[in-house]
C-alpha cells in the first residue's frame, strides 16, 4: 500500500471513529424509543450520519481538487498544466461519488423525517414529494444535480477560466444542505445558517486544498513549493474565517458560556475547539519550518506533517457531523409567531428613537461591510507604503457607502423593514440607489489593479491577472451594456414585487440575503456604467450616460406610481402572520411605500448629475491639457505654435499679407512713373 493510500485510510478511519464517538457521547446513537411511536430503525440511525459525512467529505475533496488545479498550481496563459488536468479528473470522480452520497442522504433523511424504515420509504411515493416540495429534500436534490454536472463538465475542461466557474459551482453546491438543515430552526436562525454556510465554505477550501496538496507532495509532482506557498496564504484566511463563523454559530445555539461545560453538546464543541487549535499550531509550524524546507528542495518534512494534519482535519469533520446529530441545550423561547419567523418579536410603533436604538445584528451584512471596508483600506495602505498617491475623496466616498450600508442593515431600520412594507422600500431604495453611488465613486477596481502585485511567473495568473480577465470577459461586456443594466435595475423591481417572488423571499432569512445582494449588485452595475471611474469594457460618452439616466428614471417613477395605485396587498400571507397591531393597514402602508419609491429617485438622480457634471468638466480639462502638451511638443520640434490647423491658417494669412504688400508696392511704382 502506498503512503498516500495509508494516509487516506487513516484519515477515513479517524473521521468514522470521531463520528461514532460523538454520536454515542451526544446520545444520537442510543435514542429513547417509545413503543407505539414511529421509529426509523438502527439502519437509518447510523447510515444517515455516515452518508452525510461521505457527502461532506466528497464535496470538500471536489473543491480541493478544483482550487488546486485552478489557483494553486501555475498555469500557462489561461491553460491548465498536466498536473492540474489530473486533478480535474480527480474532481470528476469525487463529484460523482458526492452525488451518490447526496442521493443516499436524501433517502435516509426522509426515513428519519417520517419515522419509517428505508424499505418502506422506497416502496411509496413519498420520496418524489420530499425531493420536490420539502426544503431539505429540494436542497439534497440540487446537490445531486449540481454534483453530476460538475462530474461531467470537468471531463472536457482545459482552461483555467472554465475550471474557476466549476469551482464556483462546487462552492454553491455545498450551501443548500447548510441553509436548510437544523440551523434554520435555531432561535437566531439568521446568524445560525450564515455561520454554518460560511463554516462549510472555509472548511472546504482549507481541508480540501490541503488534502489534494498532500497528495501532490506524496506523488512528487512539480511546482510543490509554489502550490504550498499559495495555499499557506489562503489557509490563514480560511482559518480565521472558520474561527469567526464557528464562534457565531455557537453563539446562535447556546444561551450562555456555561453550557459549553454543562451539556454534552457544549463538550463536543469544546473538543472541536481543541482540534481547531491543534490545526492552527500545525499551520503555524508549516509556515515557520516546512515551507522554507520546500524552497530548499526538501519536501519530506512537509509531506509528513501535512499527512498528519489531513488525518486531524478528517477527524474534525467526523466530529462536526456527530455534533450536528446532537441536540443542543433547550432554550426557552417566547410563544410568538413573529419570533419564529423573524428571530425577534414585532417592534413597538415606529419612531426615530426606536430606529436609533433597536439595532439588530445581521451577520451577513456585518461580514460584507467589514470585508468591503477592510479590503479597501488595506489596498490604500499598500499604495501608501509604496509611496503612491490615492485620492482621499475616493476613500471617503467608499467609506460613506459602507457606513450607509451598515445603518441600513444593522440599525432599527432592519427590524421595521420586515414588518412594514414602507420601511422595506426605504431599505430597497437605499441599497440599490444610494449605497452603490458612493461605492462606485470609490473606484475599487482601479485600487485593486494598482495595489495587487503581478504574478511572479510569466504566463501565470495571480489575483491581478484574474481581475483583468474578468474585466475583459464576455460576461462583463454583456452586463456593462447600458440597456442590460437598466433592464436589470428596473425590470427586477417589477419582477420582484408584482410576482409571487416577493412573498417567497420574505418567508426566510435566505430570501432577505438574496434581496440584499441583488439590490447592491444591480445598483452597482447601473451606476458603474453611468458615473463609474473604473475601467470598463465599453466607454460611453457623457451624452450617452445622461441619456441612459434620463431614460431609466421615468420607469422607476412609474414603478412607484403602480405601487401607489395597487389595492391588493403584497405578500399578505407573510404580513398577516406577524400580528402587527399598530400603524397603517397593509394596503395603506404599501401605498406609502409606493410614494417613497416614486420620490426617492430624485435624491440619487441629483447626486449622479452633480458627479457626472464634475466628471465631464474634468474630462474636458484633461483633454485640453493633453492637447496643450501635444502642441508644445510639436512647437518645440517644428518652431510653430504646435497646432497644425492654426499654423496653416497663420501661413495663409501671412501669404495674403505678402500678396497685399506686393500689390501695394506695384501700385506705388506705377504712380511714381
Amino acid at each position: 500500500m502506498s503512503k498516500s493510500a495509508r494516509i487516506a485510510a487513516a484519515a477515513l478511519a479517524a473521521a468514522v471513529a470521531a463520528l461514532v464517538a460523538a454520536m454515542f457521547f451526544g446520545g444520537a446513537a442510543t435514542p429513547r424509543v417509545i413503543p407505539g411511536l414511529p421509529d426509523e430503525g438502527p439502519l437509518t440511525r447510523w447510515a444517515l450520519p455516515l452518508s452525510k459525512m461521505g457527502m461532506d467529505l466528497c464535496g470538500v475533496l471536489t473543491v480541493g481538487a478544483l482550487v488546486t488545479a485552478t489557483f494553486l498550481l501555475p498555469g500557462d496563459k489561461g491553460l491548465l498544466g498536466r498536473s492540474a488536468l489530473g486533478y480535474l479528473r480527480l474532481a470528476s470522480w469525487t463529484a460523482l461519488v458526492w452525488a451518490g452520497f447526496a442521493a443516499s442522504t436524501l433517502v435516509f433523511t426522509l426515513s428519519q423525517t417520517l419515522g419509517l424504515p428505508v424499505t418502506e420509504v422506497l416502496q411509496g411515493n413519498e420520496l418524489t414529494s420530499f425531493a420536490s416540495q420539502v426544503p431539505q429534500g429540494i436542497a439534497l436534490t440540487l446537490v445531486v444535480l449540481f454534483a453530476v454536472a460538475i462530474a461531467l463538465f470537468t471531463r472536457g475542461t482545459i482552461a483555467s477560466g472554465a475550471s474557476a466557474w466549476l469551482l464556483v459551482l462546487a462552492l454553491v453546491t455545498l450551501l443548500p444542505p447548510a441553509l436548510t438543515g437544523h440551523s434554520a430552526s435555531s432561535p437566531n436562525h439568521g446568524m445560525a445558517i450564515i455561520g454554518v454556510a460560511m463554516h462549510m465554505l472555509f472548511l472546504a477550501l482549507w481541508v480540501g486544498g490541503l488534502a489534494v496538496l498532500c497528495l501532490h507532495a506524496l506523488r512528487g509532482s512539480d511546482h510543490l513549493n509554489i502550490a504550498a506557498s499559495r495555499f499557506s496564504r489562503m489557509a490563514l484566511w480560511c482559518y480565521i474565517g472558520l474561527g469567526v463563523s464557528g464562534l457565531f454559530s455557537v453563539a446562535a445555539r447556546l444561551a450562555s458560556v456555561d453550557e459549553l461545560f454543562t451539556s454534552r453538546y457544549g463538550l463536543l464543541i469544546v473538543a472541536k475547539i481543541a482540534a481547531y487549535a491543534g490545526l492552527g499550531a500545525i499551520g503555524w509550524w508549516h509556515r515557520r519550518r516546512t515551507l522554507p524546507l520546500l524552497d530548499q528542495g526538501r519536501p519530506r518534512a512537509f509531506s509528513r506533517l501535512a499527512g498528519g494534519e489531513v488525518v486531524l482535519m478528517f477527524l474534525t469533520v467526523g466530529l462536526a457531523v456527530g455534533l450536528a446529530r446532537t441536540a443542543p441545550p433547550p432554550v426557552t423561547l417566547p410563544v410568538d409567531r413573529a419570533f419564529e419567523m423573524l428571530g425577534y418579536q414585532v417592534p413597538p410603533p415606529i419612531s426615530l428613537a426606536n430606529i436609533a436604538t433597536l439595532w439588530w445584528f445581521d451577520l451577513f451584512s456585518a461580514i460584507l461591510a467589514v470585508a468591503l471596508a477592510g479590503l479597501y483600506l488595506a489596498g490604500v495602505a499598500r499604495l501608501r507604503r509604496r509611496g503612491d498617491h490615492w485620492p482621499a475623496g475616493r476613500t471617503v466616498s467608499w467609506l460613506i457607502g459602507v457606513l450607509i450600508l451598515v445603518l441600513t442593515t444593522q440599525s432599527g431600520v432592519v427590524r421595521y423593514s420586515t414588518v412594514l412594507f414602507s420601511v422595506h422600500m426605504v431599505t430597497h431604495m437605499t441599497l440599490s440607489m444610494l449605497v452603490p453611488i458612493f461605492l462606485v465613486l470609490g473606484a475599487p477596481v482601479t485600487l485593486a489593479l494598482r495595489a495587487l502585485k503581478p504574478a511572479a511567473r510569466r504566463g501565470d495568473r495571480g489575483p491581478r491577472e484574474w481581475l483583468t480577465v474578468i474585466l475583459h470577459s464576455r460576461v462583463t461586456q454583456i452586463y456593462s451594456h447600458p440597456i442590460v443594466v437598466a433592464a436589470i435595475l428596473i425590470g427586477s423591481m417589477y419582477g420582484l414585487y408584482f410576482t409571487p417572488l416577493f412573498a417567497s423571499a420574505m418567508q426566510g432569512h435566505l430570501g432577505h440575503i438574496i434581496m440584499t445582494v441583488h439590490f447592491l449588485v444591480s445598483g452597482s452595475l447601473f451606476f458603474w456604467v453611468i458615473i463609474g471611474v473604473d475601467p470598463a469594457p465599453r466607454k460611453l460618452s457623457h451624452v450617452a450616460k445622461l441619456l441612459t439616466l434620463f431614460v431609466t428614471m421615468p420607469f422607476h417613477a412609474f414603478f412607484g406610481i403602480a405601487l401607489m395605485m395597487t389595492s391588493t396587498p403584497l405578500a399578505s400571507e407573510f404580513y398577516d402572520q406577524l400580528g402587527r397591531t399598530w400603524g397603517p393597514s397593509q394596503v395603506a402602508d404599501q401605498q406609502i411605500g409606493g410614494g417613497i419609491a416614486w420620490a426617492f429617485g430624485e435624491i440619487p438622480t441629483l447626486i449622479v448629475l452633480i458627479a457626472l457634471a464634475i466628471q465631464w468638466w474634468r474630462d474636458d480639462a484633461r483633454k485640453a491639457r493633453r492637447a496643450d502638451r501635444r502642441a508644445d511638443a510639436v512647437a518645440a520640434r517644428t518652431g510653430g505654435s504646435g497646432d497644425a490647423e492654426l499654423d496653416a491658417y497663420n501661413a495663409y494669412l501671412a501669404k495674403l499679407a505678402e500678396h497685399d504688400r506686393a500689390r501695394q508696392e506695384s501700385t506705388g511704382d506705377e504712380t511714381g512713373r
